[in-house]
């Protein structure tokens, strides 16, 4: 570890939000240290970093606690991003989406407390929201899982909050709305929606939207998700620790008009695109209609104020999608 510099462990660091921390603490002069065994992330993520003074790589498991163990050795603070995403995986293999989201969860839990990380801030998710149809989406109100996946997530809080509560140990959650941008994964069985959609449009393929399409989302822009995690990580306020946080944008845009957007902004780049048309098929198991956050509680504990709008922030991942994998 660098002498005198605050070091922070990113566990998942060459997936998509990992790799977008990573390059982002990197520039704030921290030394970063990227854990991660490339089940779903990208060595070549977090390639223009391996050169870099303040950055090393760490690559592991976090369902091996001995592992876990010796990436947060001199650790300040752990952003904990590493975990098997997608309602349908694990719908698919609810028990690998378990050890590594619940198991792998408790490692890095454990590790942290015992190396004497300053803090842990991790990814939990919009899915802990569940069968509860109010909106927009209040932190102390939740439904029931509808996934494994979902369930995997609220039991990182459930965890986490034990650790604060027993151990004094200092955690802040991150309930992730739909997050989208830059390094985010076109490819695969499980692809987001959005890179998946503007890959197959500029391919002139037809996206499929599952169901009628008026479902809605609260589509986070990485650069506000960003901004959420070094709010949580350096925050002063005692009463904003040991607590969950929405992370998103607090709007909520249909898949209609998604696809919508996308076709106008891509389609500044090659106008065919602006005439294929959308496929729509069955509704997907586990999916809820409608997802918006209330982001008061993290505007009032944390400052919380995201820069990018959804159209903002889409047009700037149309705009890396277009410039990096076309």
């Amino acid at each position: 570890m660098a002498e005198n510099k605050t070091t922070i462990l990113i566990t998942g660091g060459a997936g998509f939000i990992g790799t977008n921390l990573c390059e982002y603490f990197l520039t704030k002069g921290y030394f970063v240290v990227c854990f991660d065994n490339f089940a779903t992330g990208h060595k070549h993520n977090i390639a223009e970093f391996l050169g870099h003074e303040n950055f090393k790589l760490i690559e592991g498991d976090i369902r091996d606690l001995a592992q876990c163990k010796n990436a947060v050795i001199g650790v300040d603070y752990v952003l904990h991003q590493a975990a098997l995403g997608s309602v349908p995986r694990s719908i698919n293999d609810p028990i690998t989406s378990n050890e590594v989201n619940v198991s792998g969860f408790l490692n890095m839990l454990v590790a942290s407390r015992d190396a004497g990380v300053k803090r842990f801030v991790y990814a939990a998710s919009s899915s802990t929201y569940g069968d509860s149809e109010a909106l927009p989406k209040v932190e102390d109100k939740i439904g029931k899982p509808l996934s494994p996946y979902a369930i995997t997530k609220y039991v990182n809080e459930l965890y986490a909050e034990i650790f604060s509560n027993t151990y004094g140990f200092e955690t802040i959650g991150l309930r992730y709305f739909n997050v989208y941008g830059r390094r985010q994964d076109p490819n695969g069985a499980y692809a987001a929606v959005i890179p998946k959609f503007v890959m197959q449009l500029m391919k002139h393929e037809s996206p499929i939207i599952n169901g009628d399409g008026n479902f809605s989302r609260d589509f986070t822009y990485i650069d506000n998700v960003i901004q959420m995690n070094e709010l949580a990580m350096l925050t002063q306020n005692p009463e904003a620790i040991n607590t969950v946080y929405n992370t998103a944008f607090g709007d909520r845009t249909t898949l209609n008009d998604m696809v919508s957007y996308l076709k106008e902004y891509l389609s500044e780049f090659d106008t065919a695109i602006s005439t294929i048309e959308v496929v729509h098929g069955p509704n997907r198991a586990g999916d809820i209609p409608h997802s918006l956050a209330s982001i008061d509680k993290a505007k009032r504990l944390l400052n919380y104020t995201p820069n990018y709008s959804f159209q903002d922030g889409l047009k700037e991942a149309v705009k890396w999608y277009w410039n990096n994998l076309k």
